[in-house]
């Protein structure tokens, strides 16, 4: 069969009526299913359940220095937290602050911040005549809402194969005093799944930035999301931190990670990692708005986990449930779309998300299909700021919250919706 747009009016015709008949009796299944959001399915949540049970006495609510959990006290995190979030942030435990259940609080805390105070001496950016923001795309909705709430006017800059375009990154920080600061999921990124290469870590790190204050937000939140247990070379992150003070530049990175995936997403732990300085002035800024943060939980999360080994071995038990998922996913893309033409899809070795681009014009009507056939999805759009994709093309596939079974019926659903989007968007010219 020909690629679709090398189909001729009567075909294109005969196609739309087979496939409305085909869309129709999946309306009449009554289909209720959900892909909007990376949740962990219950079965991963399960894995996590002793956890729970890590801390039962008085006794265990101690602390390796002694500390009792119960009490108030601790900011920055326990000794044995800190040092296992090191683990996870390339850092030392020292430049650690180890906070509540949720990265992205630490993230629009640090935003914050910088807006109403400035970092280590800066102008604070609300005083700033305009502030500007660089966001890669297709990338994560919820950063991009963060920028949008303070008003940061946010810029797209294309995702290649190695992370964001560094020669659009480089140019526009180079001039743009108004420029502070750039979102990165850097390894097995939301929503393409590509890793940054060291090229591109480098260049993160040492580029001339007209704005002193500029401020790399390195969410690392797929840190040990692999879902093959051969982690390739590819697979590699070369750490922001080290490269950042190899250039110079020892203040530019703010890093982010937590347990939200790793454990459970309501009730994990979460970090960021700095320079010293940087760390000084967080904690200083953080002791006025609480005296510390659940120490009892960050210390269930040890005694589970343990250590790097030990989360390793964990998140092998999480691959090999998710696995299966996305191999369905990328099987049900490749049988049903491979010679539909205008469709690209990412094969992420690790990470909660398959990217997919549908043919320019149809990424709305696709999601819309589909969500009239019984299966939500997140919103096209979402992975650009403001939830404009001038291209209106790309998809985010979370494949991980449904059982199989479901998965398998919703992808079905979403090849019959592309088809059916495609075919109308060609006989509409």
């Amino acid at each position: 069969m020909p690629a679709y747009a090398e189909m001729g009016t009567e075909e294109l015709e005969t196609l739309k009526h087979g496939l409305e008949r085909e869309y129709a009796e999946i309306q009449a299944k009554g289909l209720s299913l959900n892909m909007a959001r990376g949740k962990p399915g219950s079965d991963q949540l399960d894995l996590s359940m002793p956890l729970l049970t890590a801390v039962t006495t008085a006794e265990d609510c101690r602390a390796e220095d002694g500390t009792d959990c119960r009490n108030y006290g601790v900011l920055d995190g326990l000794p044995e937290a800190k040092r296992f979030m090191a683990a996870m942030l390339d850092d030392e435990p020292e430049n650690v602050i180890v906070g509540g259940n949720s990265s992205l609080s630490l993230m629009y805390e640090a935003v914050a911040r910088c807006w109403n105070f400035g970092t280590l001496g800066s102008e604070p950016w609300c005083r700033l005549e305009q502030v500007k923001w660089l966001c890669p795309v297709p990338g994560y909705d919820r950063h991009f809402g963060v920028t949008e709430a303070f008003g940061i006017q946010m810029i797209p800059v294309p995702m290649t194969e190695e992370g964001p375009d560094m020669h659009e990154v480089e140019r526009l920080v180079r001039d743009d005093a108004s420029v502070k600061g750039i979102w990165c999921v850097p390894k097995y990124a939301n929503p393409n799944g590509v890793t940054y290469s060291d090229e591109v870590v480098r260049r993160l790190a040492s580029m001339p930035c007209a704005a002193e204050d500029f401020r790399i937000f390195w969410d690392n939140a797929y840190c040990v999301h692999h879902l093959y247990d051969d982690v390739a070379e590819q697979d590699q992150l070369l750490d922001i931190g080290a490269a950042c003070r190899e250039a110079g530049n020892p203040h530019r990175p703010f890093k982010f990670a937590s347990t939200s995936k790793v454990t459970h997403p309501g009730a994990g732990i979460s970090a960021l990692a700095a320079s010293p300085e940087n760390v000084a002035e967080i904690k200083k800024r953080l002791g006025v708005g609480t005296i510390g943060y659940d120490k009892i939980n960050q210390l269930r999360h040890v005694r589970f986990l343990k250590d790097a080994e030990g989360l390793a071995a964990h998140m092998s038990k999480h691959a090999a449930i998710l696995r299966p998922k996305f191999e369905l996913v990328l099987t049900k893309l490749d049988e049903g779309l491979s010679e539909v033409g205008g469709c690209s899809w990412s094969h992420p070795r690790g990470g909660y998300f398959v990217s997919f681009d549908a043919p320019e014009g149809t990424a709305k009507r696709i999601v819309q299909l589909a969500k009239e056939a019984g299966v939500t999805m997140t919103g096209a759009g979402a992975t650009w700021p403001y939830k404009h994709d001038p291209h209106d093309s790309n998809i985010r596939i979370a494949p991980t919250l449904p059982p199989l079974d479901e998965l398998d019926a919703a992808m079905d659903v979403f090849v019959c919706c592309t088809k059916l989007a495609y075919t109308e968007k060609l006989l509409q010219g």
